[in-house]
């Protein structure tokens, strides 16, 4: 495996209370779902008759398909593939985007969607005050946070799913793999350079952190290789660092990414790990 390179950083402004809340009310798709006219019945028909959405299709409201038909109408997609991941709270598929592009569509299943476990990440959050206990407001909320903290992480020069797009419970990013497949999880492949693998997810705990966010999740299978390179993915959990439970997802995060590379044969300590990530070993 290639030597990892890591992302030039753009001016991110400093963490604090500067995060703007995120509207969680109607989107253009309600409005389109309620309406119902007859362009929109034979999208929906059509799309619910394809082989990747038979199966979801009864979890799946109007609203989900209006979502679609409006990032369709926008030009963000152009047709859909096959499924590349199914979970019980999202779903995600490949599909063609402009110019030919691929990329990834993450649907999340609000009647579906594991609520009492979204809130813990939500509450405290301060760009989500006041969302209350509305399950749908919950899930978009969700939706935006990833959107969010996908194009804050990028901004801080971490390698992530590039955000293209979100319309209600439907995420748009840029698809980590080729025509072989899907990019590999680090739990499934064979690291030749354990060292430089943890330098680099380090330095981009380290980042996310100086960007104000703490993944929450992150584990080998929350990290990429795509085109030799090690992507963070699935930041929808993510929170600031003003986050009542920060600490706490940062000490889980420590570690899990310290036994996987103390698996693989790097010996580090999780507590060495988190005075790197928050700079406390500069002091």
């Amino acid at each position: 495996m290639a030597e990892f390179d890591l992302l030039d950083t753009d001016e991110a402004d400093a963490p604090g209370d500067e995060w703007e809340e995120v509207d969680v009310e109607d989107t253009e798709a309600d409005r389109i779902a309620r309406e119902r006219d007859r362009e929109f019945d034979e999208f929906r028909k059509r799309i619910k008759n394809t082989e990747q959405f038979k199966v979801e299709a009864s979890v799946f409201d109007d609203a989900t398909f209006a979502a679609l038909y409006k990032l369709v109408q926008d030009g963000h997609i152009v047709a859909f593939g096959g499924p590349i991941s199914t979970g019980k709270e999202a779903n995600v598929y490949t599909a063609l985007g402009p110019e030919d592009t691929e990329v990834a569509v993450k649907v999340y299943r609000i009647n579906a969607s594991d609520f009492t476990d979204m809130r813990g990440y939500l509450d405290g959050d301060p760009r989500f005050r006041g969302i209350g206990s509305d399950k749908k407001k919950v899930v978009l909320a969700w939706v935006r946070k990833e959107f969010a903290n996908l194009s804050r992480a990028q901004q801080s020069g971490v390698h992530v799913p590039r955000p293209i797009a979100v319309e209600r419970n439907v995420l748009v990013m840029e698809y980590l793999g080729t025509e072989a497949g899907r990019g590999k999880r680090l739990s499934e492949v064979r690291l030749e350079n354990p060292e430089t693998a943890y330098e680099v997810v380090r330095e981009y705990m380290r980042r996310l952190h100086g960007a104000g966010l703490v993944h929450g999740d992150l584990s080998e299978y929350n990290l990429v290789v795509h085109d030799d390179e090690i992507y963070v993915i699935d930041l929808g959990q993510a929170v600031t660092v003003h986050h009542p439970s920060a600490e706490e997802f940062l000490d889980r995060d420590c570690e899990n990414v310290t036994a996987f590379f103390g698996r693989q044969g790097h010996d580090v300590s999780a507590d060495e790990l988190k005075a790197f990530v928050t700079g406390a070993d500069d002091e």
